[in-house]
């Protein structure tokens, strides 16, 4: 009789973002967990993903590339915490009724959202765990490029970074160019991004990157599935610079 132990369901909150990117192939790296679902909030009247602006086809196809299956939480634009927490409380109770007990972040360092996370999930008698917890951003950084992963930033917050950074692939001269002050992760808030390609996806994503609109306060780059051919993978602009 074998003694093997049965790996724990764990919930993943995916933001479809280079965090969580990373720390879903911490966990999968590490093989003591079964990744039951991933978890997005998106938001009803625009269908995309709630502060990231993603396209909802687009969520859909990681997904899908990653094997897992999706769990949207649909809340609504502005979205209030009270309504937040009780949509995100029914989400888990489907998971907690299924026997899952705990639920995995992204986070980096925010101990501020780490407490609310642990407490909120208290409620419902669930853990967190935080697989890239106290890493170094920059780090991180370069071991996202050194890995194979391929992002572009969706979204950018002016006060604190220029508008040109919205839309651009996060690689060697997007970490150069940014400010003093500007975590190299955006864990602050400064960029929010979409991973289209890298070890977690059995395929790339294929993206068109469209126009930037200035939505509550954000520079918002909007991405669309490519159908191009000859550019299974990127970009829009890679045309216009030919």
């Amino acid at each position: 009789m074998s003694n093997a132990r049965v790996p724990e369901d764990v919930l993943f909150c995916w933001s479809g973002g280079k965090d969580s990117a990373m720390a879903l192939h911490a966990l999968r790296a590490a093989g003591d967990c079964h990744i039951a679902a991933l978890l997005t909030t998106v938001t009803e009247q625009y269908d995309r993903i709630s502060m990231h602006g993603v396209r909802r086809t687009l969520l859909e196809r990681q997904a899908e590339s990653i094997g897992l299956p999706l769990h949207p939480i649909l809340i609504p634009p502005q979205c209030v915490n009270a309504t937040y927490e009780q949509r995100m409380k029914e989400a888990l109770a489907q998971h907690f009724a299924e026997g899952v007990r705990r639920v995995a972040f992204g986070d980096i360092f925010l101990e501020d959202l780490r407490v609310y996370r642990e407490k909120n999930l208290a409620q419902v008698n669930m853990t967190a765990i935080f697989p890239i917890w106290k890493r170094d951003t920059r780090e991180l950084a370069r071991e996202f490029m050194s890995m194979g992963f391929r992002a572009i930033t969706v979204c950018v917050d002016p006060r604190v970074l220029d508008v040109s950074f919205a839309g651009r692939e996060l690689d060697a001269s997007f970490f150069a160019d940014l400010p003093p002050g500007v975590d190299p992760c955006g864990e602050n808030g400064e960029f929010h991004t979409f991973v289209f390609d890298g070890p977690i996806f059995t395929s790339p994503i294929a993206i068109q990157v469209g126009e930037k609109v200035m939505r509550d306060g954000f520079c918002f780059c909007d991405l669309s599935p490519s159908t191009s051919p000859s550019s299974p993978i990127f970009m829009e602009n890679d045309r216009r610079a030919r």
